[in-house]
């Protein structure tokens, strides 16, 4: 039976964490005007961009429309690729792109990503950072709003059994997601103590 192994991407497998928050938060003011925005992405919960903006609406008491939520999306799809064609791509963590390419390959693991981001600009992220996910599941805000549903959509979309599940995340929204789930949970980045290279992981 295979093993799954499922990355969140900003933060995780992107340097992309502080722009991308900086970013949304400068569209939802863009678009919604002079708003009310908590202090930090931990005053939020869900932590995705769909469950963020539905808080932010409520918390200023704006309907939750349509309309209003594409014009949000379209904003913020519009200045993160503004911010890459102005600044540079963003960098993939240490050994991170290669770690995708083994997973991938491998006979023993199955591959897919998990992220609070919506999908389009997630995409527009994992392009400038360079990585191919090829045919992998890629499960985002779009398709839910709270982390822990997104994640257990990227598993299904492997479609097949699997003997385990690991995630790697860089929030602590991540791990209590996988306790939620009574996934393994392996820590990225310095916030949480965990990896600060990918080098080395699932080699032959």
């Amino acid at each position: 039976m295979k093993h799954a192994v499922i990355f969140d991407i900003d933060g995780t497998i992107i340097d992309s964490s502080a722009e991308d928050d900086r970013i949304y938060r400068e569209s939802v003011v863009q678009a919604l005007g002079d708003v009310r925005l908590r202090t930090e992405l931990a005053d939020y919960d869900p932590v995705t961009d769909s469950g963020i903006l539905l808080q932010i609406l409520a918390d200023n008491g704006l309907p939750a429309e349509k309309g209003t939520i594409e014009t949000v999306m379209t904003t913020f799809f519009d200045r993160l690729q503004a911010h890459i064609d102005s600044v540079g791509p963003f960098k993939a963590l240490p050994g991170a792109r290669s770690v995708i390419k083994r997973i991938a390959n491998s006979d023993e693991h199955r591959l897919a990503f998990a992220t609070g981001g919506w999908r389009r600009s997630a995409k527009i992220k994992l392009s400038s950072a360079g990585f191919d996910i090829g045919a992998a599941p890629l499960a985002t805000a779009d398709d839910a709003i709270h982390r822990a549903d997104i994640m257990r959509i990227a598993l299904s979309g492997i479609n097949e059994d699997c003997a385990s599940v690991t995630y790697f995340g860089d929030g602590p929204w991540d791990e209590r997601a996988c306790l939620e789930l009574d996934w393994s949970f392996q820590p990225v980045g310095p916030d949480l103590g965990g990896l600060e290279t990918f080098d080395g992981l699932f080699t032959m």
